[in-house]
């Protein structure tokens, strides 16, 4: 689990094709601190494992399931990601519950620049707008956002300037792909409402 707080911009420094998966090697140094073998980091929104790693630089395997439905299959050296470490029974709670598990993939449709802030505007899955609310969170690219405006079609949300800063979202022109999840409370409510709540 991980709460959308991005720790660090890692890079990617190699990316191996296997035909049905891609081995992934990012430089990174803060959430390499205490990471171990078989440890989570969350890559861009998508949970990955830790397979290999050194002094600053850590791999992961990336199966056919995740290509398909994450931007990670249009990864290149030299892009740069967000990282988070799976949270810890200390870790604060500074974002919302994220899985890592990502839902859909959205795209960048338009950038609207303030004195102070960014209105950017984000395409939406037609199976996603219902886990959507004004002034709810979703993730975008692992960053636990609050909705400002939740659409059919897509959603809006107002970036300030340490995310700009410290996210890749700062840097993401209009038409780039970004890897979305919804709130899994929502899910889970939805789920409640189908089936009924036995007795």
């Amino acid at each position: 689990m991980f709460t959308g707080i991005i720790e660090e911009l890692g890079t990617v420094a190699a990316v191996e094709d296997q035909g049905d998966a891609i081995r992934l090697t990012i430089t990174a140094s803060s959430v390499l601190a205490d990471a171990g073998l078989g440890d989570s980091i969350a890559v861009n929104g998508c949970c990955l494992t830790v397979a290999s790693r050194d002094q600053d630089t850590w791999t992961a395997d990336v199966m056919q399931e995740t290509l398909e439905v994450t931007s990670l299959r249009g990864v290149s050296p030299g892009d740069r990601v967000n990282l988070e470490r799976a949270v810890t029974p200390q870790t604060r709670l500074g974002g919302h519950i994220v899985q890592g598990h990502v839902d859909g993939v959205g795209e960048i449709l338009r950038r609207t620049p303030s004195e102070h802030w960014e209105v950017v505007e984000i395409s939406l899955p037609a199976h996603l707008a219902r886990y959507l609310v004004d002034k709810g969170s979703i993730t975008v690219d692992g960053v636990s956002l609050t909705v400002v405006e939740a659409r059919e079609t897509s959603f809006t949300v107002s970036l300030i300037p340490e995310t700009l800063a410290r996210t890749t979202l700062g840097t993401r022109r209009v038409g780039d792909r970004v890897n979305l999840e919804a709130d899994v409370l929502a899910k889970h409510v939805e789920k409640l409402l189908q089936s009924g709540v036995s007795k």
